[in-house]
């Protein structure tokens, strides 16, 4: 055997077997989201929900309308979906009877509550068609030379980035998608957010949110903190669509150029959609807008922080919205080391992390 050479190990039958398993669950895992994207089309987990929250396949494919013949087929989708954790099952009768978890209840249309932002969006979004197309080319993308910045693989496919104005020129209704999508998928958390970390707006007095949209997290903030004077900045084409607001100063802009001053600057969820050199930018526009550390200034900042010792089931996920992020965006998903340089970069002196809620957290970040 030559010097540095190593054994190579045989697997086992029993391990080939399990990888074997393995492989049909990676291979076949978007089946998963298309069964997903099928029962919100369908209307099940409101259906659920109308149901008094527990409800028999028979009942379910009435209420849909389906043709009888659809049932049998209608149960395969569900088991799939129980087994994932998408749905739960009462099976103590002799009819089984699917019920609504934590995670479908998300998907429940018309429930008014400051606690439910509906997630059917994000899910129609991230499985739709042009964003799927993008993903089927990756290795295409990975093979072509390109200059910097690199265009994101959605970009490259369909010569047109998600988030733009040129995005409705492309698919109007997928601009539409992607919009309601990324809102709910923002909006989701925000009370826990104001309830868990009351120290992170007590004492200001005014705040600007960038990219702050129809206002909806500011109202929340100004909702516990009716002295906070808020002003939300976005681009025009976003401000024009918002209705005139006397409590809420809407401004039309850009943050690469100005951002608007106030003692507070709040960037939630807006970093993980650029790369780190246009993190830096828009970090710096948000220092020149903030008074001195000692006077209260702070930028403050809800993104994802990457981390395995959240454990596997969550750190996947995280990694998969990062996926999602390189697929469709310039941007990624960050670990603490990683938000640290970029703060340092843009001229920031210190950071500290107020609370970490579930994949997400809360910086503060100071001049």
């Amino acid at each position: 055997m030559e010097a540095g050479s190593r054994s190579i190990m045989v697997p086992t039958d029993a391990e080939l077997l399990q990888a074997q398993a393995d492989l049909w669950r990676h291979s076949l895992y978007y089946l998963t989201s298309m069964a997903l994207k099928c029962t919100i089309e369908l209307g099940i987990p409101t259906a659920i929900h109308s149901h008094g929250g527990v409800i028999s396949l028979q009942d379910l494919v009435n209420v849909l309308s389906l043709p009888p013949n659809k049932l049998p087929f209608l149960r395969r989708v569900m088991r799939l979906l129980v087994t994932s954790g998408v749905f739960a099952i009462d099976s103590n009768g002799e009819v089984e009877a699917y019920r609504l978890n934590p995670l479908s209840w998300l998907l429940v249309d018309g429930v008014v509550s400051e606690e439910h932002a509906n997630q059917k969006y994000f899910v129609l979004a991230t499985n739709a068609q042009r964003c799927i197309e993008a993903a089927l080319k990756l290795a295409d993308w990975f093979k072509k030379d390109m200059e910097p910045p690199l265009p994101s693989p959605f970009e490259e496919v369909h010569g047109a980035p998600l988030f733009d104005e040129s995005t409705p020129l492309l698919d109007k209704e997928l601009d539409a998608l992607v919009n309601e999508g990324c809102a709910a998928h923002d909006n989701l958390g925000t009370d826990v957010i104001i309830r868990e970390c009351v120290d992170l707006f007590k004492g200001l007095q005014s705040l600007t949110d960038c990219c702050g949209g129809d206002g909806k997290t500011v109202r929340s903030i100004i909702k516990a903190f009716p002295h906070i004077k808020c002003t939300v900045l976005d681009l025009p084409r976003v401000i024009e669509k918002v209705p005139t607001d006397s409590v809420i100063n809407f401004v039309a802009g850009d943050m690469f150029n100005l951002v608007p001053p106030a003692q507070a600057v709040m960037l939630k969820f807006v970093l993980h959609h650029w790369n780190d050199e246009d993190c830096i930018k828009i970090l710096a526009q948000c220092k020149k807008a903030i008074p001195s550390r000692e006077e209260g200034g702070k930028v403050i900042i809800m993104e994802i922080i990457t981390d395995p010792s959240l454990g596997p089931v969550m750190f996947e996920a995280q990694l998969l919205v990062d996926m999602l992020m390189f697929v469709n965006t310039r941007g990624r998903q960050r670990d603490e080391n990683d938000w640290r340089e970029i703060f340092m970069k843009a001229g920031f002196n210190d950071y500290k992390i107020v609370k970490k809620l579930g994949a997400r957290g809360v910086f503060e970040v100071y001049p």
